[in-house]
């Protein structure tokens, strides 16, 4: 049984609870998280209170509109596909002013600016890509892209073992002692629908909005 489940800012879960017996009191919580020395207080916070008394209505033994018997269809999966490329990239940032920042390995870290002329990332529509995202910065962020979806390949250089298809993924703050907290990613540039110019960013408002985010260009 999962007890817990990690969703970064913007990310989204989908689940079934199972309810406390009849006549007990339950509840659905955000927990405590730890954002780093530079982040955000994440304190515990009730989502929702679970009652299962006798005064409300009774509950139908089946929920509308799911079909009796028929199992979900299994995950889709990016594991089997060779990427054409590996990318690199990394969150940081700088105080005082607070500016935050996302870029491309090999390059000078620079804020975000509308007026750009040229693209941060240039990929070649059809491609699968693996892109390692790290976290240099001494809060937590979450990075963003817009378009389509990637598997979690690797968290920290180890396996992940997680089938699902995802837009957004948690990057823990670094405690500037260890290694940098890292995602290997599997991006799917394949659909020709994504043909042309959209974003990745961190998916903490405040972040992006100073700064934290990058222009992708997927070309024919």
């Amino acid at each position: 049984m999962v007890m817990h489940v990690l969703i970064p800012p913007g990310g989204r879960a989908e689940f079934l609870i199972t309810i406390p017996p009849q006549n007990q009191f339950a509840q659905l919580i955000a927990q405590k998280y730890d954002t780093g020395p530079a982040g955000e207080s994440t304190p515990y916070r009730v989502i929702a209170n679970l009652d299962a008394s006798d005064r409300g209505p009774l509950a139908s033994s089946t929920m509308p509109g799911v079909p009796v018997g028929i199992a979900a269809p299994p995950p889709a999966t990016l594991a089997g596909l060779k990427p054409a490329h590996l990318r690199k990239l990394y969150f940081s940032e700088s105080a005082n002013p607070a500016i935050y920042y996302i870029t491309l390995e090999g390059h000078m870290p620079k804020a975000f600016d509308m007026r750009f002329k040229r693209p941060n990332v240039t990929v070649k529509q059809g491609a699968v890509e693996d892109w390692v995202i790290e976290n240099r910065a001494n809060e937590a962020h979450a990075f963003h892209i817009h378009q389509l979806h990637f598997q979690v390949m690797e968290r920290d250089g180890r396996p992940a073992n997680d089938p699902s298809l995802r837009d957004t993924i948690d990057l823990p703050f670094w405690d500037g002692k260890a290694a940098y907290p890292s995602v290997k990613l599997r991006m799917d540039f394949r659909s020709p629908d994504i043909i042309g110019t959209f974003l990745y960013h961190c998916h903490i408002l405040e972040h992006e909005d100073a700064g934290m985010m990058g222009i992708i260009r997927v070309v024919k």
